[in-house]
């Protein structure tokens, strides 16, 4: 039996890799809902795959786990269309979506791009939401973001566990880059996943899962590296950034990448923070050589090419 089959009546997962988180759709109940839109430049194919499933029905709400770009770019375009459609928000950056703070909300300090969306209210931890025929537990889950949210259905127990956990990891802490400490928000996000006990995982990448026990192993090993070894991270972390450009481009010169890290703040904050005894060039030549080692990009005739 596969994952998929394991979750609620009229939940369908739109499983698309990194550059787009995936999209979970629910078609059951008194309202049609997307969780996650993916990234901007997905925003098309995002929504061929809403109408695919939704067909001449509406869509009715628009709900974000938490900002990062990957999970609410398609949120403007989706809201073009279906101008009905009510979105909901963690709380927490409420007041800077309402102004459009592209450097607290992430966007600008990454390099990456968010178009302006609106929202109707925020998703508050220790309510409900309903989700197809279901009503969904909202918990906080800080660390990857400090104001994610997870969603659990306890009658099938499913999670919708966004970046807090992966099948094979979590997401990039962003906190601890800056200096801010969050490992022990991550840890204490894994306790609380443990705790309710899900049955059938919808992460924000990768595949549905079901060896939740397994998967929370990994996480804690992982987040243990991490906690004796913040330089380990600290690369880690360059390393995604390097690679979800790439994911966006598909390929670059190098001139263009270097021109892109220039004006991309968290690089700086990255080598004041963690790399200062090395200069600027050689570090960023180790992060692409770690990428090209490991096959997630190809240099060649002077191009940087990605490889999924």
């Amino acid at each position: 039996m596969s994952a998929q089959s394991l979750l609620p009546v009229g939940c369908t997962v739109l499983e698309r890799g990194w550059l787009s988180s995936n999209n979970i759709v629910f078609t059951q109940g008194q309202q049609t809902a997307i969780v996650d839109t993916g990234y901007v430049t997905h925003s098309d194919q995002t929504l061929s795959l809403l109408r695919s499933i939704l067909g001449e029905c509406s869509l009715d709400l628009i709900v974000n786990t938490h900002l990062h770009s990957d999970h609410c770019g398609g949120n403007a375009l989706l809201q073009s269309q279906y101008p009905q459609a009510r979105t909901l928000i963690p709380p927490g950056h409420a007041t800077e979506v309402a102004q459009w703070d592209e450097d607290t909300l992430s966007y600008t300090p990454t390099g990456q791009s968010c178009p302006r969306f609106d929202f109707l209210d925020v998703l508050q931890a220790g309510q409900s939401l309903a989700l197809g025929k279901d009503l969904w537990e909202i918990h906080a889950a800080p660390g990857h973001d400090p104001h994610s949210v997870i969603l659990f259905e306890p009658q099938s127990r499913t999670l919708i566990s966004a970046d807090a956990l992966w099948e094979n990891g979590f997401g990039v802490v962003f906190q601890e880059l800056e200096g801010i400490k969050a490992f022990d928000e991550v840890a204490a996000t894994l306790d609380v996943i443990e705790q309710l006990k899900p049955s059938t995982v919808i992460p924000g990448h990768g595949h549905v899962f079901t060896d939740v026990s397994a998967a929370l192993s990994r996480a804690r090993t992982r987040l243990e590296k991490f906690i004796q070894d913040p330089i380990r991270h600290a690369n880690y972390g360059g390393k995604v950034l390097i690679k979800y450009k790439l994911l966006e481009w598909q390929h670059s010169t190098m001139v263009q990448l270097q021109e892109w890290i220039e004006q991309t703040p968290y690089f700086h904050i990255l080598h004041q923070r963690f790399f200062i005894d090395q200069p600027v060039d050689q570090w960023l030549q180790g992060l692409l050589s770690d990428l090209e080692r490991s096959g997630a990009l190809e240099k060649t005739q002077g191009m940087l090419i990605n490889r999924d």
